[in-house]
């Protein structure tokens, strides 16, 4: 039960666009109640062009706390953010800021942190094992590495984005980075970071009939919720993780970071 809100009610915003598609406000604001913090999450449609001055008026709102980012402006939200953590300079986006003592914000990526912890809820460590990421999503890519996977293959149809991401990753020297294919035999990991699935008439992102039963395989689509990679996935025998699963566990993580108490 969200209380109504009053004139004490701490604001946040989520903004994109479009916007009707997100999920977030219900389940954010449910949150903060949960943990007896005062404040709401409402959703704010603004177009590319009209960013700046958004931003311009949200650094003057003084019950406004955080911003959520969603597509098309987390690289715009990120050059706002007078700082931001590593991961989210490595990305040069942002998915979430919050405001600092001196009324300027702090950015945050989080995309991958759900992504993973979507896995470890179902008992899945990704350390040392062989991953294939399907879509050249640096979010996901830089969680798996920082997680601490033997090796990680990506494969995405636009060479020239992954190659970048791939020489970027390899210049962290915490794990190989290879570029892979669609063929997920002896891979203890496959993640779809691509929306293959979300159509009728999709192909699958990955060859299943080479999915191994022992195989973890996770997705970032939500709508369907059980997609079509994950529901192949499954007739396999394979522990598995859904865009909904992601969904939640990423709630979680932007709620403590809104609210500052996230783990150093």
């Amino acid at each position: 039960m969200i209380p109504a809100p009053s004139g004490a009610t701490r604001l946040h915003v989520i903004v994109g666009d479009p916007i009707a598609q997100v999920r977030s406000p219900a389940g954010v604001s449910a949150a903060f109640a949960a943990r007896g913090h005062d404040g709401i999450l409402v959703p704010v449609q603004v177009a590319p062009g009209d960013l700046p001055d958004f931003l311009s008026v949200a650094a003057r709102l003084k019950n406004l706390d955080g911003i959520v980012v969603t597509i098309p402006h987390k690289f715009a939200c990120y050059q706002a953010c007078t700082s931001a953590t590593d991961r989210a300079h490595f990305q040069r986006t942002v998915n979430l800021m919050r405001r600092r003592a001196d009324g300027s914000w702090h950015g945050d990526m989080v995309d991958g942190l759900g992504f993973l912890g979507a896995a470890r809820a179902k008992g899945i460590d990704p350390s040392g094992m062989r991953a294939l990421l399907v879509g050249a999503g640096s979010a996901l890519a830089l969680a798996l590495v920082e997680a601490g996977v033997g090796e990680l293959a990506i494969h995405d149809s636009m060479a020239e984005r992954r190659d970048a991401l791939i020489g970027r990753l390899n210049g962290l020297g915490k794990a190989p980075v290879r570029t892979g294919t669609m063929d997920p035999a002896g891979f203890d990991f496959v993640a779809n970071a691509t929306p293959a699935g979300m159509k009728d008439g999709d192909l699958l992102p990955v060859d299943v009939a080479r999915l191994a039963p022992a195989a973890y395989c996770g997705c970032v689509i939500t709508r369907p919720e059980v997609s079509p990679f994950i529901a192949a996935a499954r007739k396999i025998g394979c522990v598995t993780g859904t865009g909904t699963d992601m969904y939640q566990q990423h709630q979680s993580i932007m709620v403590d970071f809104l609210l500052g108490t996230e783990a150093a």
